[in-house]
């Protein structure tokens, strides 16, 4: 398998087209809402959708204005967030996941939302299909239904020695209910049998910690949502201080100090929403474009925290990797 590929500046500047470009009204100032976690979460992704906008001839100043909107942390203000872009009258809003992309979904059905790495864009109701997404909804998928039981086969063949495996889930991600029991069915295939755990803020880590403990789980898969994201830092020290191999799909988990990361490429996934804000300024409706799946996907490992750990990853995955971190 191609490592690279499976199953098929400063943040906060305002982007513009030429007054010259084609298809564009001269003088039109294109409003495009960023409904975010925070500058410094996955800033790479953010980079690459500017710097998508500027390939496709946008320039700061003129023709479009981004306007961020940053949750830092707190769920619970992405309504009010997406309310305020709404108000504003944005032409389109980028929203990264499923929970953004629900935020803004509450906030209005007829301004153009894309999402850029919605988990499972169909198991969570916002698009029909991802030929012929419907409504005022469409994007790029990273598939994480499809990609969980990828990640935990990868886990698996990395630790040999796993029996049961517990998997940290938010009730309140949409993604995470279909995404979950993909795992709870291919766990028994691969020999495993998984330990749900519900954590819905961050306050709740050390006590889902704790559980994992005491039902004696031989290691952690955590799904993907933007209170694990922020949380990045202290779920990995949390592993680490139990001494249980831990799995995620961002890498930037991994970065953090988590011990593997198996996920899409967001870079690539945000360099190519540039052309779906790109369209939808032009005139197309989100309906008639197809929501896309990612192309490529990164294996990444964290040898400093295996050998805090006691592991010895095998020469099969390791062969794998597109990043170790020494």
């Amino acid at each position: 398998m191609d490592r690279r590929t499976f199953i098929a500046s400063t943040v906060g500047g305002v982007l513009s087209a030429p007054l010259a470009a084609q298809a564009q009204q001269a003088g039109k100032v294109y409003r495009v809402g960023f409904l975010w976690e925070s500058p410094a979460v996955f800033p790479d992704a953010i980079e690459a959708i500017r710097r998508g906008l500027r390939d496709l001839g946008y320039v700061e100043g003129r023709t479009i204005a981004i306007e961020y909107r940053w949750a830092e942390g707190n769920p619970e203000r992405m309504r009010e967030l997406a309310g305020e872009l709404v108000r504003l009258k944005v032409d389109v809003i980028v929203a990264p996941s499923s929970v953004y992309t629900g935020a803004a979904k509450r906030a209005t059905s007829t301004i153009p939302i894309i999402f850029m790495s919605h988990a499972d864009p169909i198991g969570s109701g916002h698009v029909a299909n991802l030929a012929r997404p419907g409504g005022n909804i469409t994007g790029l998928s990273i598939m994480m239904t499809e990609t969980n039981v990828k990640l935990l086969e990868l886990f698996k063949e990395a630790v040999p020695g796993l029996s049961r495996v517990a998997v940290v889930g938010d009730p309140a991600t949409p993604s995470h209910g279909p995404g979950l029991k993909a795992v709870e069915v291919a766990g028994p295939t691969l020999g495993l049998r998984i330990q749900p755990v519900a954590v819905r803020s961050a306050t709740e880590f050390g006590s889902a910690f704790s559980a994992i403990v005491r039902e004696r789980a031989g290691g952690v898969l955590v799904l993907s949502t933007p209170l694990f994201i922020a949380g990045a830092k202290p779920l990995a020290e949390l592993a680490l201080t139990h001494k249980l191999p831990s799995m995620f799909a961002p890498r930037h988990h991994v970065e953090a100090g988590g011990l593997m990361s198996f996920g899409p490429d967001r870079a690539d996934l945000y360099r190519r929403g540039a052309i779906y804000v790109d369209k939808i300024l032009k005139g197309a409706k989100p309906a008639d474009l197809p929501a896309q799946q990612p192309t490529k996907f990164e294996l990444a490992i964290n040898l400093k925290t295996a050998k805090a750990l006691g592991l010895t990853i095998p020469p099969s995955v390791l062969q794998r990797a597109d990043q170790i971190i020494q």
